[in-house]
């Protein structure tokens, strides 16, 4: 800036520039701010709908009333916000921009730094800076002791020097107000202390503690991936990689035992859970009925729901770390005799004492169940009690899927043994869709459409789902195995022995489509390895709440490899969602990615050995491949690969709705389409835009809103989708207020056909739901 006032560089905004700087010389160090921004606005925004004149226009009215220099800064920016519209969507980043500046120039004085530029001789004053950093976090407990000692001194300055911050121009000020309020280390008095990009580079080093000689390359990889936003990972690796209580998975799921003190186990692994941010799946299938009997005695038994409350008190008291309320996921299987209750327990009407309005109900069906629902609605479903299925026949049905299920099922309606509640499908089916349209739940989970594809059917059965319904692995309830008491000098303990079962555990991260140049030979395929390697990292990394679930973890070492920005990349390549053309390119992108994910894990099985259950699995034996038509010799290359070097993850790709996360990508959640093309949303009081990314006149005829879609289209997607997923997608139904029970009878019907394992939200226009934080990867 020279003595005039005129910023080199800004020619034909010089003028709001220069009478800027003159009228607000008050602002003091927020001056030097506003002009570095505004320089580098008039450069990279060039076009009139972007002039600085029409800035200075909105500021005039916000900051009539504003006093202090930072209230004034602080109008200029809510200026560009406000100025955001379907028209100039790119005022986001304007917004972003001014506030980076503010954000940096407060971080600097907290920390009493000069500068964070790294150019030049400047690099090295980077690196130490970063190093000052860790080394000051660390005493402050806000960083965990053991990133000092896993990395040297020199390692952490040369990872410092290279941090870029040029990097930050890829957020939107939606992406940016949402990193730094809740994802960046802040002090005990909410002070941000560390840049976003600082934060990559802490939650790479932390990934990359355990890669070896070339840990240091390793950890640069991870930050490109991340700071480069072609990568987010889920919500409590973001919030809790680098720091001391470094619990980094995302949800759990446990199988709730037929027992008083199983079930109470349950209840408190999900405290623990929540305790440390995690989300929880809860598979109710085996609890006995209402009137079933209890040591003989007959109708002793409360039944379902009065457990499931007590989650649902679990999930209110037992906070998420603070910022949020617990999150649990109830399953139940459609046969339950419980089911009519259950399917009514969060909707307003009836008896509040069999209400449980914070959790979140799910249910579990068989193909039969679907058969009948299209072909034989009339006919009448038979509710039992899996405990009287046990004590009579000797085996738990729920066992089971398949053929033999229905082989089974057919034995227990017939046996007098077994009490039976019956009831018409369409009954059934006017319960749970009256649930959806009223509720958003229950969730739906295809069981046998699960374990039909179950890579891992050698080894166990899933009977459920977890809280975003992308997560399909093979589980297990805990079993007290013995009680004793020991005697030592004058003190006696009791020592119980408890078998672990498979106690679920989910790694999430997600590919930003829309980030990602899929063009480009090698970068996707780059962009997948990086993330197998980092998620598989993750599972010797974290943190655990239970020692179960370090147990099962372990041993399947499961990670959930999904995506974000999938309508963002469809726009942009001009693909119509209800069009062949979308199905076409489903099939073709998910199956590169599908076999990039297989070959990382399959590399890394050759450098760090496989999963303990793979033998006799389907990788080991091949039917994976062969259940999905995969062929060719690109296939045929993996194929033996896998076969030759073994896999090091027994469960890998899983697509979880990423409802935070791609904020912060600047792309769209999950695989869903767009809500709205551009809205207003009210936070806090506070109006924020949300314009669909990369909104353009060429991209704008492709974002056709959710609730407009043909949802025929969606599920036809997502069973292209479904056959290079091993696990699940987090799917929704977007659906208007004027569609009738039968047509949404008609989409349940078609995502079974479609071979569609699993279904989140029923998302009427009418209705708001809550999302999922854990899972948003």
């Amino acid at each position: 800036m020279n003595s005039s006032g005129h910023i080199p560089g800004a020619e034909g905004d010089s003028s709001f520039l220069g009478w800027f700087l003159e009228s607000e010389r008050g602002l003091d160090g927020y001056a030097k701010a506003a002009a570095s921004a505004l320089t580098d606005i008039s450069r990279r925004f060039p076009e009139p709908l972007y002039s600085l004149e029409r800035l200075k226009e909105r500021y005039l009215s916000l900051s009539a009333g504003a006093s202090v220099p930072s209230e004034r800064y602080s109008a200029l920016i809510r200026s560009a916000v406000e100025l955001t519209s379907m028209d100039a969507p790119k005022w986001e980043y304007i917004a972003a921009r001014l506030e980076l500046e503010s954000f940096y120039a407060g971080v600097r004085k907290t920390r009493g730094e000069q500068d964070f530029s790294a150019d030049g001789d400047a690099r090295s004053k980077a690196g130490a800076a970063f190093r000052r950093l860790i080394e000051k976090l660390t005493e402050d407990g806000l960083y965990g002791s053991y990133v000092l000692e896993s990395w040297s001194r020199e390692e952490i300055e040369e990872l410092g020097a290279r941090i870029d911050p040029s990097r930050d121009s890829l957020f939107t000020w939606s992406s940016l107000d949402l990193l730094v309020r809740r994802y960046v280390v802040r002090s005990r008095e909410g002070i941000p202390l560390e840049t976003p990009q600082e934060m990559f580079m802490g939650i790479a080093m932390h990934l990359a503690m355990k890669e070896g000689a070339d840990r240091t390359e390793a950890a640069f990889r991870f930050y490109d991936e991340l700071s480069s936003l072609r990568l987010t990972l889920a919500t409590p690796t973001l919030s809790n990689a680098r720091k001391p209580f470094h619990q980094l998975s995302s949800c759990f799921i446990d199988t709730v035992p037929d027992s008083l003190e199983g079930i109470y186990r349950s209840l408190d692994s999900f405290a623990q859970v929540s305790k440390f941010g995690g989300g929880m799946g809860m598979y109710f299938g085996k609890v006995r009925a209402v009137g079933g009997p209890i040591r003989g005695f007959k109708g002793a038994a409360g039944g379902v729901l009065r457990w499931v409350k007590l989650a649902n008190d679990t999930a209110v008291a037992v906070d998420q770390l603070g910022m949020r309320q617990g999150s649990v996921a109830v399953w139940l299987d459609v046969w339950h005799k419980d089911l009519p209750e259950f399917l009514q327990m969060k909707t307003n009407n009836g008896d509040d004492r069999m209400k449980a309005h914070d959790v979140f109900p799910g249910v579990c069906y068989p193909d039969l169940f679907w058969r009948l629902a299209r072909d034989s609605i009339d006919s009448l479903w038979h509710l039992m009690c899996p405990h009287e299925i046990l004590t009579a026949k000797g085996w738990a049905l729920e066992d089971f899927w398949g053929e033999e299920w229905e082989k089974r099922y057919f034995e227990c309606v017939q046996d007098d043994r077994i009490s039976r509640r019956s009831l018409p499908v369409k009954e059934i089916v006017r319960l749970v869709l009256r649930s959806a349209v009223e509720t958003g739940t229950p969730f739906v989970f295809n069981r046998d459409l699960v374990n039909r594809m179950n890579p891992n059917s050698h080894k166990g059965i899933i009977y459920c789902s977890n809280l975003c319904t992308e997560i399909a692995q093979n589980m297990s309830a805990m079993e007290t195995v013995s009680s004793e008491t020991l005697q030592e000098g004058g003190s006696v303990q009791v020592v119980e022995t408890t078998r672990a079962g498979d106690f679920v555990v989910c790694n999430l991260a997600s590919l930003s489509l829309g980030n990602i140049d899929i063009d480009e030979p090698v970068q996707l395929e780059r962009t997948v390895a990086a993330a197998v390697r980092m998620l598989d990292n993750v599972i010797d990394l974290t943190m655990y709440p239970l020692p179960y679930a370090q147990i099962t973890n372990s041993a399947w070492r499961a990670i959930g490899l999904g995506t974000s920005g999938y309508h963002h990349l469809l726009a942009k390549r001009g693909i119509p969602w209800e069009s062949e053309a979308h199905l076409e390119f489903a099939d073709a992108l998910f199956e590169r990615i599908n076999r990039a994910a297989v070959r990382a894990s399959a590399e890394l099985a050759a450098e760090r050995g496989s999963y303990s259950h793979f033998a006799g699995s389907d990788w080991a034996t091949g039917e994976y491949f062969r259940k999905r038509g995969y062929a060719g010799p690109r296939w045929d290359e993996v194929r033996s690969l896998v076969r030759e070097k073994g896999l090091r993850n027994g469960w890998i790709m899983a697509v979880a709705p990423t409802s935070s996360t791609s904020i912060i990508a600047g792309t769209t959640a999950g695989v869903d389409p767009v809500m709205k093309k551009f809205f207003l949303e009210e936070k806090k009081g506070r109006t924020v835009p949300r314009a669909a990314p990369e909104l353009s006149l060429s991209t704008m005829w492709f974002y056709k809103n959710a609730h407009q879609i043909d949802q025929s289209w969606s599920l036809r997607a997502a069973g292209k989708r479904q056959r290079h997923i091993d696990q699940s997608q987090s799917v929704n139904l977007y659906v208007t207020t004027d569609k009738s029970f039968r047509d949404l009878l008609a989409l349940y019907i078609q995502a079974w056909e479609e071979g569609v394992k699993t279904l989140y939200y029923v998302r009427s226009q009418s209705l708001e739901v809550e999302e999922c934080e854990s899972c948003s990867s």
